[in-house]
């Protein structure tokens, strides 16, 4: 191999800094084009570089990471081009083991995952915000540090930009990459994922997730989460729950206009459910935590707060995305 095409899509938050100055500091066996993608609003002032940083700083359109990473590979100079996030740390040795990873890789390769460190604190349980985040550690084909050839990406059309949240854009190009016949591996190099510092209420604007999730069941499937290598999820529990809660609120208001006490019995048992319900989801997510006050009042509201916001998401992508087709698919 010549050599490669390192993509940045960033937002110019504080992290970058510190993820170039640790290119920077990593000695390359091959020749490196840097390529920093600003996805924020052309009105925001231009991005601020540590000294001594060698960087093409393309513009991207403020459409999310899927967008800014299909800007910063379609202006590559390399076959090979490897995708990190602004938030992430090499280590020193990154660029040695991304050469290995990448050298040699026979033409069916088309795509070498790095591999993913995330701290946790050593004296406590982590953070429910803390276990999410360190499950990308597991996660398949991640683009926090993934390379990719760029025949790759041309045959596939790269990312799908209708995915605009870093949120199963990456498993649905890694899927389509290998439909398109080229095999993905996992490589040598690492690098560090820290937390990033969240209020209370991440885990309830993490729903909107749930409208891609709609968009990929509408493109491949009732079984897309097998297809996309995607871990189940609750989103039937998180609509059992919110139909209970909606019954319970709606017999209630029945009983209060009308009187009627099948009305009020229903609205108790409904009521119930949508307890137990909520009680099991928030038990789910408190048990492994730290348990002190903060965490357990957190888990508690947004354990209440999550299902419904969960289905009404789905909703919203499922009836957004009707008749939806993968990329290169033609109605």
């Amino acid at each position: 191999m010549t050599g490669v095409s390192v993509v940045v899509p960033t937002l110019g938050r504080p992290s970058l800094a510190a993820l170039l100055s640790a290119l920077a500091a990593a000695p390359a066996p091959l020749p490196v084009e840097l390529l920093l993608v600003d996805d924020r609003p052309e009105r925001a002032e231009p991005l601020a570089l540590p000294p001594g940083i060698d960087a093409k700083v393309l513009t991207g359109r403020a459409a999310g990471p899927a967008a800014a990473r299909n800007v910063g590979w379609r202006a590559a100079s390399h076959e090979w081009v490897a995708f990190l996030d602004d938030d992430v740390l090499p280590d020193p040795d990154w660029f040695a083991r991304l050469a290995a990873d990448l050298t040699g890789a026979p033409a069916p390769v088309g795509g070498v995952q790095g591999r993913l460190r995330v701290p946790l604190p050593a004296r406590r349980r982590p953070t429910d915000w803390e276990r999410v985040t360190a499950a990308l550690a597991d996660g398949a084909w991640i683009t926090a540090d993934m390379a990719y050839r760029r025949s790759a990406l041309e045959a596939t059309g790269g990312f799908d930009e209708r995915l605009p949240r870093a949120f199963r854009e990456d498993a649905e190009l890694a899927h389509r990459v290998r439909a398109a016949g080229w095999e993905l591996r996992r490589g040598s190099r690492t690098v560090t994922h820290p937390v990033r510092p969240e209020d209370r209420w991440v885990s309830v604007r993490t729903q909107r997730g749930n409208a891609d999730d709609a968009l990929l069941r509408r493109l491949y499937g009732r079984h897309w989460r097998t297809e996309l290598d995607i871990p189940p999820g609750r989103r039937g529990r998180h609509l059992a729950v919110t139909t209970a809660g909606a019954l319970a609120a709606g017999s209630l208001l029945t009983a209060l206009l009308t009187r009627r006490r099948g009305a009020l019995a229903v609205a108790a048992a409904a009521a119930a459910a949508w307890g137990a319900g909520t009680a099991e989801f928030a038990v789910a997510r408190i048990k492994p935590g730290p348990r002190d006050r903060r965490e357990v009042v957190t888990m508690l509201a947004t354990s209440a707060a999550i299902p419904p916001m969960a289905v009404g998401h789905w909703c919203r992508g499922w009836i957004r995305w009707r008749g939806a087709r993968p990329l290169g698919t033609t109605p």
